[in-house]
């Protein structure tokens, strides 16, 4: 018998704790922190930002986008983060739209639904021509949790306003993984720097 109790207990705390790494996720990808100096990336201005959607599939129960649409949004997004930088060194990013929820009223407040994107991206090296992740870096964007999303954002908000939050997201959610690669491999560097 107390073989059977832990096994049941056991998938509860496997969900408790993908919840609190959810939240975990979430608070770090906080976009609404635009209004502050940008964080540290060396180096670093962007030059070219290309968004593609060819080959975007849309999720079940989704409000409908179209690639244009995409396009537009995560160009903005990304263009409202990476554009303050001044930095001497050019970077090119290539951001490849993937899939995506858009949640849409009137599904069952039961079934909460969330709008997620998911993202490859590329970052290019101007000086060097070359790539500095050859293989594409997937990223899962989710919405934040606020009072407005907490029962779906289908219910509270627009499309427009979705996808600009999850472009948004997706924007911090890359300014995070080029903070890290700075940090571990020396992406940025000033020309001539040696990386520790």
């Amino acid at each position: 018998m107390p073989c059977q109790r832990q096994k049941k207990e056991l998938p509860m705390l496997s969900r408790f704790a993908a919840l609190i790494a959810l939240l975990l996720v979430t608070a770090c990808t906080n976009a609404n922190d635009l209004d502050e100096a940008p964080v540290g990336l060396g180096d670093f201005r962007l030059g070219h930002d290309i968004v593609i959607a060819p080959k975007v599939v849309k999720g079940p129960l989704s409000r409908d986008a179209s690639e244009e649409e995409w396009q537009a949004a995560l160009t903005a997004a990304i263009g409202e983060r990476f554009g303050r930088y001044e930095g001497e060194r050019l970077y090119h990013f290539a951001t490849s739209v993937e899939g995506y929820v858009l949640a849409q009223p009137g599904i069952p407040v039961v079934a909460s639904p969330k709008s997620v994107l998911i993202i490859n991206f590329t970052v290019w090296d101007d000086s060097k021509r070359a790539k500095l992740n050859e293989t594409p870096e997937q990223f899962t964007i989710m919405e934040a949790l606020s009072g407005e999303t907490v029962l779906g954002s289908g219910l509270t908000q627009s499309k427009e306003v979705q996808m600009q939050n999850l472009s948004r997201n997706a924007a911090k959610v890359i300014q995070n993984y080029l903070v890290k690669k700075q940090e571990e491999e020396g992406w940025f560097a000033p020309q001539g720097a040696v990386a520790e």
